[in-house]
């Protein structure tokens, strides 16, 4: 029996769209604690969205894969090249766009490289969600599952290993980790890496990537392990009848959600969960977190049939995701271009002019903000849901 699993495109919905809203506050700062990354070592709800953007890609995955399988592998590497330097030279043209600035009152082109500290940033979301795209969907049609399981195991020992061994006196720290001056800087160069925590450091850089890419493989085992078990259900059967094979679907989910969350916080406590340099016990951690939340949101939806406003306001972000995650970088950029002397641009109008006087703290009318852009980018999806416009990236 076929199932569409609304479940998934809701899953894949709200993290699209709360990577929107922790994206676009009305002030960088003035955010609430939740809306912001943990400062180093921790876990706060904003750390959960990229991984689990990336176990849903997995998911995704697991329903296409098999269709590749079967076509063979020509056209398995022209889809999966050419979906992989989509979503790449995408990202980077965000980073780079809209290739001017303003300068002492004057437009000047941004240049790939003006110092030796300063350039466009080659990485970036969308890149590591290629990459990790590509190198997960190599290892899902070449290997068998267990083959694949055993490789993810060995990926995320390696980088704990990789960590302690390129600087056994402080392999955890923003100085010492070893990705930082040992890779990125010898790859990248560090005009082209992100200086956010006020040195050159690349959240998503080339060595935090391999562990990232074991994030997808397990969402591609979630999403297989729940396309089988599709399979076994007979047709007309009682969704809440004890037979249902879905509920023995849900069991597995749900012991494995618990395990790898067990195995995360055991494993934090030698090897710190941060995402920021995105460890081992991170990836364990937020998948066992992304696998109950799943599991959680079966239940109610496909079986409970208890969709919800919050569950159909999510569906449609997640019918157009990176599409929509992209006009979200790209809108404010662009509104850039046509800033007032005071600094006002059509994009920020609404919070520098109105919403900056929102009654209480000042968090209150920056999150306001953020909930009116999803608002907006919220109506786009539904427009292009309505037309059935699905761009695929």
């Amino acid at each position: 029996m076929k199932i569409r699993y609304r479940s998934l495109d809701v899953f894949r919905g709200a993290t699209v769209c709360l990577m929107i809203l922790v994206n676009n506050p009305g002030s960088w700062g003035h955010i609430y604690g939740p809306l912001e990354h943990a400062p180093w070592h921790g876990l706060t709800p904003t750390d959960l969205v990229f991984p689990f953007f990336l176990f849903a890609v997995g998911n995704a995955m697991a329903f296409v894969m098999p269709r590749l399988q079967e076509a063979g592998p020509a056209v398995f590497w022209k889809k999966v090249l050419k979906r992989t330097v989509m979503i790449f030279g995408i990202g980077l043209f965000l980073n780079w766009y809209p290739f001017m600035r303003w300068n002492d009152g004057a437009l000047e082109l941004i240049p790939w490289t003006s110092s030796p500290e300063k350039g466009v940033r080659i990485f970036g979301v969308l890149q590591r969600i290629a990459v990790c795209y590509f190198f997960a969907s190599v290892i899902a049609y070449y290997l068998k599952p267990r083959a694949a399981a055993l490789l993810s195991v060995v990926l995320l020992l390696l980088y704990w290993a990789l960590c302690i061994i390129g600087n056994p006196a402080d392999p955890y720290s923003l100085a010492g980790w070893f990705g930082t001056e040992q890779v990125d800087k010898l790859i990248l160069h560090t005009a082209h890496m992100y200086k956010g925590e006020g040195v050159p450091f690349d959240p998503e850089g080339i060595a935090s990537t391999l562990p990232a890419i074991v994030q997808v493989v397990f969402g591609y085992f979630v999403g297989m392990y729940i396309r089988n078990s599709s399979a076994e259900i007979p047709l007309n059967l009682d969704k809440n009848s004890p037979s249902n094979p879905m509920f023995k679907m849900l069991t597995g989910l749900f012991v494995a959600g618990i395990a790898l969350l067990l195995t995360g916080f055991c494993w934090d406590m030698a090897f710190p969960i941060n995402k920021k340099i995105w460890t081992s016990s991170y990836t364990v951690y937020t998948t066992g977190l992304a696998i109950v939340t799943i599991a959680t949101m079966i239940y109610f939806i496909e079986i409970r049939e208890k969709t919800g406003f919050l569950g159909r306001f999510f569906e449609v972000f997640g019918k157009n995701p990176l599409f929509i995650f992209a006009l979200s970088a790209f809108l404010p950029k662009t509104a850039a271009l046509f800033k007032t002397k005071d600094g006002v641009t059509p994009w920020n109008w609404l919070y520098t002019k109105v919403l900056v006087h929102t009654p209480g703290a000042k968090e209150n009318g920056s999150l306001l903000y953020a909930i009116c852009v999803i608002i907006f980018m919220w109506a786009i999806c539904y427009w292009l849901d309505k037309k059935k416009i699905y761009i695929k990236v």
